[in-house]
Order: C-alpha cells, then sequence, then structure tokens
C-alpha cells in the first residue's frame, strides 16, 4: 500500500484516542478524512473544527458520498468495533483496503527512524515526555494520551523520526518496525485476548525480537537489552531523588557520563521511571543529557495522569486514568509521598467485566490502602456481563470499613459528605467525562487556591 496514493481515509471509530492522531496526521497531510463514532466528544469535536465529517449512528447511507470509492479510500478501524457493525461490514463486502490502526501506524513509520515504548503500563506517560524530548530533532509523535504542553495526541514534525506508543492489546505492536523500543513493564493485563500471562510475555519477546538497533527494559523484566532503573545496577540509574518544591530533583549515570540536578514536575516514583526511560531512548538515539535534561524540566505532563483538577488548601481533586492493580498502587504511593498526612478518598470504576475478574484480589489489595473507598459499577466497554461479576463482589473484598457503592447520580453528593481532604478518581471508562461535572460543581465554594 502507498499512502500517497490514498486521498480518502475513513476511520470506524474515529473518537479513540489513538485513531484520533492518525486521523489528526492525515489532515495534516491533505487527505480528505471522515468517520464514525458512538458518542460526541471532545476528540471527535476538535477533529471537526479541521472539517473532518463525523457521523455518530451506524448507518451506510451516512457515509460520505466521496468515500464510496473503493480505490482511493483506504478505512481504518479500532479492535473495539463489534463484528457486526454496519459501516464496517459494508467496507469489507466491496473490497475496500480496510486495516487496523496498528496496521496503519507501522505503514506511517516504518520508512522512518521508530523509536516505540512498550508496556502494559507507562507507554502514554513516557511516550509523551519522549515526544516532548525529541521535539529538538523534528519527530513526529503518535500518542495514547492528551499531551499537555501541547493540548494534543500528535506532535507534528517531519517524516524521519517518530515516536510511537506500542500497543499490546491484541498483539497491535508486532505490526510496527521500532529501531529502539522500550519495555516499561509486563504485568498480565488483557487476559481477555492472550488467555494466560505466559502468552503475553510471549508476545513482549516477539515484539523485542523485532527492535533492529536497541532494546531498553526496566531492570528485572525477562528480557536482554540497556536496563533502567532506581537506585540499582542498571545501565541508566536514577539516584539522590529528593523532593524541592512539589517537584522530583535527581542525577542519572549513563552507560557513558552522568548528568546532576535533573528536575521533572510529574508526581509518584513510577513517573520518574518513566523519565528515565524517555531519557535512555533519547540518549541512545544521539540527543545530548543536556537537552534532555532542559526538556524533562519543562515537560507538562498528560491529561488523566495524575491530573490535578482542583489544588486548593482545602481540596485536592486528581484525576488518572489507573485502571490495573498495578496503577492504582501506583496513584496510591504517589499520593502519599506528595500529602503524607491527609485523608485520601478514592472513587474507582472497574473497567470491564473479564479484568475485574482475572484481578479480584489485586484490586481489592490496592484499593484497601486508601482512606475511603466510592466504587461505581463496573464500565463494560466491549464485553457483555459475566454473571456474579459485579461492583458488589469487589466491594465484599476489600478490608476497608469506609467503603460504599456509589452511582453516577449520587457521586456528587458521597464526595462532599468525605471528610478527606484528597480525592483521587481512577478508571478507564467513562469517569473521564463524569470528573468535569464533579470538578466544576465541586469548585463552586472554594476559594483561596494553592
Amino acid at each position: 500500500m502507498n499512502l500517497k496514493e490514498i486521498h480518502n481515509v475513513y476511520f470506524v471509530g474515529i473518537g479513540g484516542i489513538g485513531m484520533s492522531a492518525i486521523a489528526h496526521y492525515f489532515v495534516s497531510n491533505g487527505k480528505q478524512v471522515a468517520g464514525y463514532d458512538k458518542t460526541p466528544s471532545h476528540i471527535t469535536k476538535t477533529l471537526e473544527n479541521k472539517g473532518v465529517i463525523i457521523n455518530f449512528e451506524d448507518s451506510v447511507s451516512l457515509i460520505p458520498t466521496s468515500f464510496l470509492n473503493s480505490k482511493e479510500t483506504l478505512v481504518v478501524y479500532t479492535p473495539a468495533i463489534p463484528k457486526k457493525h454496519n459501516q464496517f461490514n459494508y467496507f469489507l463486502e466491496n473490497n475496500f483496503t480496510v486495516l487496523k490502526r496498528a496496521e496503519v501506524l507501522g505503514e506511517i513509520t516504518k520508512n522512518t527512524t521508530c523509536l516505540a515504548v512498550a508496556g502494559t503500563h507507562g507507554k502514554t506517560t513516557t511516550s509523551s515526555i519522549l515526544g516532548h524530548i525529541m521535539t529538538v530533532k523534528k519527530a513526529t509523535s503518535f500518542l495514547g494520551g492528551i499531551a499537555e504542553n501541547y493540548n494534543s495526541n500528535l506532535i507534528l514534525g517531519d517524516d524521519k523520526i517518530s515516536v510511537v506508543e506500542a500497543d499490546e492489546f491484541d498483539r497491535s505492536f508486532l505490526k510496527l518496525s521500532p529501531d529502539i523500543a522500550c519495555v516499561t513493564s509486563m504485568d498480565a493485563d488483557h487476559l481477555d485476548i492472550y488467555g494466560e500471562a505466559k502468552e503475553l510475555e510471549l508476545s513482549f519477546r516477539a515484539f523485542s525480537d523485532k527492535v533492529s538497533h536497541t532494546l531498553i527494559v526496566a531492570n528485572g523484566l525477562p528480557l536482554e537489552g540497556l536496563t533502567y532503573g532506581i537506585e540499582d545496577d542498571s545501565d541508566f540509574c536514577a539516584y539522590n531523588i529528593k523532593i524541592e518544591n512539589g517537584a522530583y530533583l535527581f542525577d542519572v549515570k549513563t552507560p557513558k557520563e552522568n548528568i546532576k540536578n535533573i528536575i521533572f514536575h510529574l508526581p509518584g516514583k513510577h513517573n520518574v521511571m518513566n523519565a528515565l526511560a524517555a531519557l535512555a531512548m533519547a540518549n541512545v538515539y544521539g540527543v545530548s543529557l543536556e537537552i534532555i535534561k532542559e526538556q524533562l524540566a519543562s515537560f507538562k505532563g498528560v491529561k488523566r495522569r495524575f491530573s490535578y483538577k482542583i489544588k486548593t488548601n482545602d481540596l485536592v481533586l486528581i484525576d488518572d486514568y489507573a485502571h490495573h492493580p498495578t496503577e492504582i498502587n501506583a496513584v496510591e504511593k504517589a499520593v502519599r509521598e506528595m500529602y503524607p498526612k491527609e485523608r485520601v478518598l478514592v472513587v474507582f470504576q472497574p473497567h470491564l467485566f473479564s479484568r475485574t475478574r482475572d484481578f479480584i484480589d489485586d484490586f481489592a489489595n490496592a484499593l484497601t490502602k486508601f482512606n475511603e473507598v466510592l466504587l461505581l459499577d463496573i464500565y463494560p466497554a466491549r464485553e457483555l456481563p459475566i454473571e456474579g461479576v459485579n461492583s458488589n463482589w469487589l466491594l465484599s473484598k476489600i478490608d476497608n470499613k469506609n467503603k460504599k457503592i456509589t452511582t453516577k447520580e449520587n457521586l456528587l453528593f458521597d464526595i462532599k459528605q468525605s471528610s478527606s481532604k484528597i480525592v483521587a478518581m481512577l478508571g478507564a471508562g467513562d469517569i473521564g467525562v463524569m470528573i468535569e461535572e464533579v470538578t466544576e460543581q465541586l469548585l463552586k465554594p472554594l476559594t483561596n487556591e494553592v
């Protein structure tokens, strides 16, 4: 497939964070872009403002006429689309070129020097940090979140260097051709796809085999490559870590040299690891440590990754995408590090029935560590309910007296009833939409911002 010969690109599931980054890319390259999504969102509105035609009803009649030529139109779809989707099946039955998002990303980046970030946790933050660093080399970065510095999930550069998230879901990352890559973590996840943790590990090994130049891995992972870690024997090691004025200050040892007093503003030791992974990748590519240090100091973060929605003397509201026990633990540690003396309320919306079932005890243990727990119903995403798997089951396993089930309608009231100064709203479902209304309502009586 020659992307230069494609005039039109139609996205089935255009509002997805990874899909929309590619849509923005094609718009910037002068292609006609249109698509379908289930519901309007800030992401779809941003695309519509750029002239993208988007429909929100699964009807073939809503596909723009100019996109019905199979020879001139590329169709990109997300694996989250149901098999019986009408538009998707129309394109399949009429001999259109129909490709998964990962395949298209592979096509876009195959002739670039590709820097790929893989791992079950930390991909979006690490790739966003790396993308920010690599702007000095005019890299184009495709991100799985909205980078605060650019208010976008696409950092547009030239066509020589790319930064991408290498997503293990559905083995998507095996469609990429990475030159330099890192693996941040390999915890069991997506067992609805893989069946067992061993299969997930095998897919990471297959990904690492595709790396043509250098693989960089978190110390302790069962892969061969340069290592990174904190206060250990890694090739890239962060040490002398302190918190000053609400930011991390640390030194880094690399295989060739050391650099002192790096400033980084994202809370949590896991984010020091993310910054270190990005530093290692950029440094292996050839960016100097001094320039990397400057870029790390100016990195503002990623929306829904420990994002402060409210930060006053009376209340702190944190928004985070955490939807796996490891990620919930990381948020809890970061909160305790920043606010060691404060009570913390967690509002959690479980994501997927299968994930809740597979990690029920780990979820319970992670949530138990907070002072108070509010649980919303499970967000089903692409799944049908599983008998017996629900938020009441999860609640019963949480060893904490201050716990209860809440609803979208009662959420604001329940938060206001809490005596906790710190509130963390976590999850990968529509809790990310709910928090906007919660923020607006909680801000009304608050003043005295810090």
